[in-house]
């Protein structure tokens, strides 16, 4: 990244320098596509995940008779869940606001989507499904191989925002089956600013940033070729040690688990207990604010989130955690630990150490308590 900056150029550019640059984009377009089991060609560098999600769930509204396919009976149906992430909750109510026909999937306790109401919605006349891989909240993993089916089998197209899972599971688009992904640089330490949507060959696309030819004319604007260089490189090092990362996040998740439940009463775990992302831990304190465990433990050097970051200008409760049931003062008194590569053995019994003290302090302090 820091040689491209000194000396490469536009990689659009035919001289030297932009051939150089475009040299090392195309390098990281094949490592991202390798690593999702995708073609080079099938890959499209975004901005953010947030940006390739608004382009699918946009070019179905197209009316361009080039993504007619996504328009069914002369009319066009999205199915998605309550526990998407912003951009794709956002984006698809703004669509429904033009007249499109959306739902909203109801998720179970543990966060997992409802498959009885799946089967009943994804009818044939849907034009397109599109969940998550694994929540950025509490963790869960969607079976999203069986879902992709069920939509293919009554003519629809499968999207999923795998940003939470590319990297941190094994992924196969091919094996998937699904016709679009997306993934981020960012969460698999890569720069920010940076992301990649996976669309299959054969499917239909629209350009939701239209202009130059950039991308195969699939999105324009001069290629951010430190981010992509960045990307490639930040996929190249999960390859690594993704697997053995994974094993031992697992393990530090159980240690705090176990932990939690023997030093802190009343505390209820969020997502599911097996099919969950390892390095998230999403927990409830009964009678403690979240905001305020957030402050304390950042004042001892521990940096945790109470809920998706898009949303940490919001004053409401997780839509995530409430959508699983919880109560919303329950939901307000929810951590999310993250935990990564640079996580050790130390920090988590530090935290051990901490959070129950800290509980206690923000507890003595409520009336709710």
């Amino acid at each position: 990244m820091v040689k491209a900056m000194e000396s490469f150029g536009n990689p659009s550019s035919l001289h030297t320098f932009g051939r150089e640059a475009a040299h090392l984009v195309a390098q990281a377009r094949e490592e991202v596509a390798s690593f999702i089991g995708a073609k080079s060609e099938e890959i499209i560098f975004a901005g953010s995940g947030s940006e390739a999600n608004n382009t699918v769930l946009n070019m179905v509204a197209c009316p361009s008779q080039h993504c007619c396919p996504f328009k069914k009976d002369g009319r066009i149906k999205i199915v998605t869940t309550k526990i998407e992430h912003p951009c794709v909750l956002e984006s698809a109510r703004c669509l429904r606001d033009r007249g499109i026909e959306v739902t909203f999937l109801d998720v179970d306790e543990y966060g997992k989507v409802n498959m009885d109401q799946f089967q009943k919605v994804v009818m044939p006349g849907v034009s397109i499904v599109s969940v998550m891989m694994a929540n950025n909240e509490i963790g869960t993993i969607q079976d999203i191989k069986t879902m992709a089916q069920m939509a293919h089998k009554v003519g629809a197209f499968f999207h999923t925002d795998a940003v939470q899972s590319v990297g941190k599971v094994p992924i196969d688009v091919k094996d998937l089956n699904v016709d679009f992904l997306t993934l981020s640089g960012h969460k698999i330490y890569g720069p920010k600013g940076i992301a990649a949507l996976y669309s299959k060959k054969g499917i239909p696309f629209c350009p939701f940033i239209r202009g130059g030819h950039q991308e195969l004319g699939r999105r324009a604007g001069t290629e951010n070729t430190l981010g992509i260089i960045g990307l490639g490189k930040a996929v190249a090092m999960r390859k690594k040690e993704m697997l053995s990362e994974s094993k031992r996040l697992l393990q530090f998740k159980e240690i705090l688990k176990e932990g939690f439940t023997k030093k802190i009463p009343n505390i209820r775990f969020n997502g599911h207990p097996q099919d969950c992302l390892p390095g998230t831990l999403n927990v409830s304190f009964q009678g403690a604010e979240g905001e305020a465990i957030l402050l304390y433990l950042d004042m001892e050097g521990i940096a945790v989130s109470t809920g998706s970051a898009c949303a940490s200008g919001s004053l409401d409760p997780s839509h995530v955690l409430l959508s699983t049931g919880i109560s919303a003062e329950l939901a307000h008194g929810s951590i999310r630990f993250s935990m990564g590569r640079s996580t050790t053995v130390a920090e988590i019994k530090y935290v051990l150490d901490v959070l129950p003290k800290v509980i206690d302090k923000v507890r003595k302090m409520s009336t709710a308590y």
